[in-house]
């Protein structure tokens, strides 16, 4: 297998995705459309997916919301490893391996066959916070990520990404204030990380929204929570066609 040849990529460069409800050949179901959200640690992503999964639904939609790494049980077990701070012996490359090893499960299982049957598929993080966290934030190879990327995600592409971006205190103190007074396990392993650390993938985040503008919309994630859903739902809708009848 010649990985140099056959996956060397720009890292900004599209895939070649059939995008937002194109028809496949010979079918008469048109493609999903992908949406992902982004940010640091504590940007409030998650709440917003779980409100414009709502949203959509109500609006009559096919809505599948779905969130990384995890998603389907496998990749589920693999966010146990990976979030567990007790795991902090783990070096970066496992970290990175076990990522794309998360990603190519759940794209298979839930992403790509959910775009296939026609639905908006939201997800919380995909493989430009791999970009950001390894690559910025671990100083790993940005191209080796790029390849790795693209073998586990295939042709699947975000149609569009909204990055919640605040500052890195803000997300931090959020996202430990939400951790303290759960009584899940504590996924906190990247809140330990330096300041300096989550600056890094703010900074990588940006440049990439910068570098990619067709398909990132920057949103103030250190708004409120209405408010910045109101955002968000006025950054999709225009995006999007009518629901198909019978939704």
């Amino acid at each position: 297998m010649r990985l140099a040849e056959d996956f060397s990529l720009d890292l900004h460069r599209p895939l070649p995705y059939n995008s937002a409800f194109t028809k496949r050949k010979g079918s008469t179901t048109p493609m999903g459309f992908f949406i992902t959200f982004e940010g640091i640690e504590g940007c409030g992503k998650s709440t917003q997916v779980r409100l414009a999964a709502e949203h959509l639904s109500h609006a009559g939609y096919e809505v599948v919301a779905t969130r990384e790494p995890g998603g389907c049980p496998i990749a589920d077990a693999i966010r146990a490893i990976l979030l567990d701070a007790r795991n902090n012996a783990m070096v970066p490359m496992t970290e990175l391996l076990l990522y794309a090893a998360a990603r190519s499960q759940h794209v298979a299982e839930v992403i790509e066959p959910a775009l296939a049957a026609g639905k908006v598929v939201l997800c919380d993080r995909f493989t430009d916070s791999t970009l950001c966290y390894q690559g910025f934030g671990r100083k790993l190879d940005r191209e080796l990520i790029a390849r790795l990327n693209t073998l586990a995600a295939g042709a699947i592409r975000p149609d569009l990404t909204l990055l919640m971006d605040c500052p890195v205190e803000t997300g931090l103190a959020r996202a430990m204030a939400r951790i303290n007074a759960g009584n899940a396990a504590r996924e906190e392993r990247f809140e330990q990380e330096s300041l300096l650390f989550h600056e890094r993938i703010r900074e990588g985040f940006l440049s990439l929204a910068a570098a990619e503008p067709a398909r990132f919309v920057v949103l103030d994630g250190s708004r409120g929570i209405e408010e910045t859903a109101a955002l968000v739902m006025k950054a999709i809708l225009p995006r999007l066609p009518a629901p198909q009848s019978g939704s």
